[in-house]
């Protein structure tokens, strides 16, 4: 009896031993995040990010340094900035038919762009670069696209001209598809990022993960438009599609609600 009180003795306290290691881990693990998220402010750059040349392209504010494509100013309706958020409003579903897309004032040769963005259910947007204007025409812009949308509710998903699957999330729009995707979800944030080398090396990232690369003005990216909806001689007008030495970023209206922040950009050349 004394030799089984005593095992029961021993085995209480060594399980209340864990017990408050675990207590203590659960409590260092909840300081260890809140650590993240004070590290990671919002609409801001770090100290590390300013170092390394990265700039703002949104201050959570205002719309400084943005316009409508084809206009010299911001839309006056379609867009407003919410909660520290750019929130391209719910229109008819149609492509650029309400405030319509919004492009940087600068343009941009070689880079590395990051949004966060956050989708409403079934929504359907995108980020299009090297942006030119040069069609001279109303409604959505011209340029290579990495597509922003709801691969569940949103018909788009199952629609491609040549390329199975290239208007999905995350692909270079009609193009070419990603792989490997990891979607936080409907009304969650996720991060897009796309680079595009000095060498014309291009590649497009979801939530940390590399989705898809591609030489830009290569053989064998000419192959992939001849094949998509970029083959139409509309799509040429000032020089081959996607090819062009530098342009502007845009934001899409496609007629959801879509909200972006943490817009930033650095020069790699």
């Amino acid at each position: 009896m004394k030799a089984g009180f005593v095992c029961t003795a021993l085995s209480a306290v060594i399980l209340c031993g864990c017990a408050g290691n675990q207590s203590q881990k659960a409590t260092d693990s909840a300081e260890v995040a809140s650590v993240v998220i004070e590290q990671s402010p919002i609409n801001q750059l770090t100290e590390q990010e300013q170092a390394e040349g990265w700039v703002l392209l949104f201050d959570g504010q205002t719309t400084q340094g943005w316009r409508g494509a084809h206009l010299d100013h911001f839309p006056d309706h379609g867009w407003v900035v919410r909660d520290g958020e750019l929130v391209v409003l719910a229109a008819d579903g149609g492509e650029s038919t309400n405030g319509g897309d919004i492009v940087t004032e600068e343009e941009y040769s070689a880079f590395e762009f990051s949004v966060d963005f956050k989708i409403t259910e079934g929504a359907n947007s995108g980020i299009k670069y090297f942006v030119t204007e040069k069609e001279q025409q109303k409604g959505s812009a011209y340029g290579l696209e990495f597509q922003i949308l709801d691969d569940e509710k949103h018909p788009d998903a199952k629609l491609y001209t040549t390329y199975p699957g290239s208007r999905t999330l995350a692909s270079l729009y009609d193009l070419k598809k990603s792989e490997q995707v990891r979607f936080n979800g409907v009304g969650e944030w996720n991060t897009a990022v796309v680079k595009v080398f000095p060498n014309n090396h291009v590649e497009h990232w979801l939530n940390g993960v590399k989705v898809l690369e591609y030489e830009r003005c290569s053989p064998e990216f000419r192959e992939l438009v001849k094949g998509s909806k970029y083959a139409d001689p509309a799509y040429q007008v000032g020089g081959a599609f996607g090819e062009a030495p530098k342009g502007h970023l845009l934001l899409q209206d496609h007629g959801n609600e879509v909200a972006f922040r943490n817009i930033k950009i650095k020069r790699l050349a």
